[in-house]
């Protein structure tokens, strides 16, 4: 009965956010934003709670690096939510038009979806980061975080409802399913009187239990192999730089470099070059062609069933000696290649290949993987990155959290 209620009121909520003016919904997200540097005092405290029990029950120091805020991550959460702020609003514009034989204006007009229903793990930046995407786009949202980031949640929630009061919006827009029950969250997904898309942010068995037992529309996004294939044309010591970021400016990220694919042309002359540059900071797990040449690596293992299907999520990284793109190009076919991918070639052909055979969502040429991110795509934050091929791909921003309507005018004209 908790969540039908929740449903209702955001149902409601959603219907008085479509009609929103730009302005109010900005105004929103400036408070959000004022406020949340103004309370970093609690919201901060809130964290370490969860830091604190976190450690106690044993969490991975990737976990924990996802849930972590310290000063500089809020301001740049608080800034993220500025940037939508200066963003088009994309609701009320319209896709396309023409002018029928019969004289009618025929239009497609961008709407709010209405509802959206958010389950995610220890990310506690998601919270603002789905509110003001939501927000901006007219959307109403339910959102049950993870239990390790509950005291983070909750404060940021008080932040985000808080600002919606003083905006003159309902505080039903932005709603928090507390308990951690996980019965809560099957509840959730069957809620489709009134909830109209289930975005899952985590691992794979979250995207698993959504879609086999949602009886909502579910996005699904996040998991994926990400791979760099070096092709025996690339520039070798400006291929080490890309992957090294790739790998450890931020590990825990879900576009993070899981698996490297080294050229066998160029496989001598690189892999000695990588087990030097990351080998104070990065496990390297390799099959036998590739650990024949990182033996000067100080973390070295032979690559086992399961490691090259693995987000590592850590500092630990696949390597494996291909014989060209296309050999590459299978491996990630098999191996789960659906989120960011990257070639570092010199090579414009071989750079068609891959772009045209790469299934992934975001495909790079001689750039990082840490690049799929909606702020670095100037699409503001992100509510998830999409890997699947229906409505959106990669980050979603403004315009994947809308649809559209068919809007036709005409001087009475009936259908003859």
């Amino acid at each position: 009965m908790e969540l039908i209620s929740m449903g209702k009121a955001a149902k409601e909520a959603a219907f008085q956010l479509a009609t929103a003016s730009t302005a109010q919904k900005n105004q929103a997200l400036a408070i959000i934003a004022d406020e949340l540097e103004a309370n970093a005092e609690d919201i901060l405290a809130a964290n370490a709670k969860d830091i604190e029990q976190g450690r106690e029950a044993g969490l991975t120091e990737a976990l924990l690096d996802r849930l972590l805020l310290n000063p500089e991550r809020l301001t740049g959460i608080a800034n993220d939510v500025r940037n939508v702020i200066s963003l088009n609003d994309p609701v009320g514009s319209e896709l396309d038009s023409k002018v029928l034989e019969n004289g009618m204006s025929l239009s497609r007009r961008r709407v709010p979806l209405g509802v959206v229903g958010v389950i995610y793990e220890a990310r506690p930046n998601v919270t603002i980061d789905i509110a003001a995407l939501c927000l901006k786009t007219g959307n109403a949202s339910i959102l049950r975080g993870g239990k390790e980031t509950f005291f983070s949640n909750m404060e940021l929630v008080k932040v985000i409802q808080s600002a919606l009061a003083k905006a003159g919006l309902p505080a039903a827009s932005v709603q928090y399913i507390e308990k951690p029950d996980r019965e809560l969250v099957s509840q959730l997904l069957k809620l489709d009187d009134y909830v109209d898309m289930i975005i899952p942010r985590g691992g794979a068995g979250l995207h698993k239990m959504c879609k086999e037992n949602s009886t909502i529309p579910v996005i699904i996004g996040g998991f994926g192999i990400s791979h760099i294939f070096v092709d025996e044309s690339a520039n070798l010591a400006k291929s080490l730089d890309v992957v090294e970021n790739s790998k450890v400016q931020r590990p825990s990220a879900c576009n993070s470099l899981d698996t490297l694919l080294v050229h066998e042309k160029v496989a001598a002359e690189f892999l000695p070059m990588l087990a030097e540059r990351v080998a104070d900071k990065v496990a390297l797990v390799a099959e036998p062609k590739a650990k024949a040449l990182l033996s000067t690596a100080k973390e070295l293992r032979d690559a086992g069933e399961g490691d090259f299907d693995t987000e590592w999520l850590s500092y630990t990284l696949g390597v494996k000696v291909v014989a060209d793109v296309h050999e590459a190009v299978d491996h990630m076919r098999v191996h789960n290649a659906s989120h960011s991918d990257a070639i570092m070639t010199n090579s414009l052909e071989n750079s068609e290949v891959f772009i045209n055979s790469v299934g992934s969502a975001a495909v790079y040429v001689n750039a990082s993987t840490r690049f799929t991110d909606g702020a670095q795509f100037g699409l503001g934050a992100e509510v998830a990155v999409s890997t699947q091929k229906l409505h959106a791909r990669g980050p979603m921003g403004l315009e994947e959290l809308t649809s559209y309507k068919w809007v036709g005018k005409a001087n009475y004209l009936p259908r003859s």
